[in-house]
C-alpha cells in the first residue's frame, strides 16, 4: 500500500502518514527499489492503534507507546498506559471530593472572623496558601477584594472568602486559573447551585469521555498486539520447518 492508501481511511493526507512513519508511529518501512514506501496491514492496524490512542492519551504519550512496541519495549509501554489510568483513577477521586466541599460552599457564605473581613495574610493561612497566590488569583479575576478606604489594604468579606476556597479545591483538581475564573463567574451569575451542578456534570462527562476514548485505545492496540504475535510466531514456524530440512 501506498501512504494515500492509509490515509484514506481516517481523512488523512499522505504527509501525514510519512510523518507518523518518521515519528516512529509506525513499525519499520520497506522502500521499493525507486525508493517509494510500501507500507502493509501491519502499518494499517498501526496506524488504527496509534490514532485511537492519541484520542486519550494526547499526540505525545501515544507516540511513546508505539515507538516502546516497536523497539520491543512492551514493558514501558504498558506502564505509560497503566499511568495514563492511575490519573483518571485520582482524578475521579478529585471530582469526589470537591463535589463534597463544594456542594456546601457553593450555596453558603461563611463567616469573617471575629465578624469583619479578612487580611490578604489572614485570608492566606486560613486556606493555607501564600499570600502572592491569593493576589494572582485577584490579577486572573478569581477573587475580588475590597480595599480599605484608609490604608488601602486588601479586606477580604465573606463572598470573597467562599470563592477562595472553592478556588482552592477547583485548582486541587487540576483546573487552570482561567477556567476557575469562568466557574467562579457562573456560580455568581446563577447565584450558586445551578452553576455548581452543571460543573460537577461536565466535569463527569469529560471523565466518562476520557474512560471511553483509553478503552478505544487499548481495543485498537490489543488488535495490533495480536497482529505482531501472530507474525512472530508465523516466522518461528517457518524458521522451524527450514531448520528441519
Amino acid at each position: 500500500m501506498r501512504p494515500i492508501d492509509l490515509a484514506r481511511e481516517h481523512g488523512l493526507s499522505a504527509q501525514a502518514i510519512r510523518n507518523y512513519d518518521d515519528a516512529g508511529a509506525l513499525p519499520p518501512t520497506e522502500r521499493s527499489k525507486t525508493g517509494y514506501r510500501r507500507y502493509t496491514p501491519r502499518h494499517a492496524q498501526a496506524l488504527r492503534a496509534f490514532l485511537a490512542l492519541r484520542s486519550g492519551h494526547g499526540h505525545q504519550q501515544a507516540l511513546e507507546i508505539m515507538r516502546a512496541i516497536h523497539r520491543g519495549d512492551t514493558e514501558s509501554a504498558y506502564r505509560l498506559i497503566d499511568a495514563a489510568h492511575v490519573a483518571l483513577l485520582a482524578e475521579r477521586d478529585t471530582r469526589a471530593e470537591v463535589a463534597a466541599s463544594l456542594d456546601s460552599l457553593a450555596t453558603t457564605t461563611p463567616r469573617p472572623i471575629n465578624g469583619r473581613s479578612l487580611t490578604v495574610g489572614e485570608l492566606a493561612r486560613r486556606l493555607d496558601l501564600h499570600p502572592a497566590t491569593l493576589r494572582t488569583w485577584e490579577t486572573e479575576g478569581i477573587l475580588h477584594p475590597e480595599r480599605d478606604r484608609a490604608t488601602g489594604y486588601r479586606r477580604y468579606g465573606p463572598d470573597c472568602v467562599r470563592d477562595a476556597e472553592i478556588a482552592r479545591q477547583l485548582r486541587r483538581g487540576g483546573y487552570r486559573l482561567e477556567q476557575v475564573a469562568q466557574f467562579l463567574d457562573s456560580l455568581r451569575e446563577a447565584g450558586g447551585a445551578e452553576a455548581f451542578a452543571a460543573f460537577l456534570r461536565s466535569w463527569a462527562d469529560r471523565l466518562t469521555r476520557r474512560s471511553r476514548t483509553l478503552l478505544a485505545g487499548a481495543g485498537r492496540l490489543d488488535g495490533y498486539l495480536t497482529m505482531l504475535d501472530e507474525a512472530r510466531q508465523d516466522q518461528q514456524t517457518t524458521e522451524q520447518a527450514g531448520g528441519r530440512r
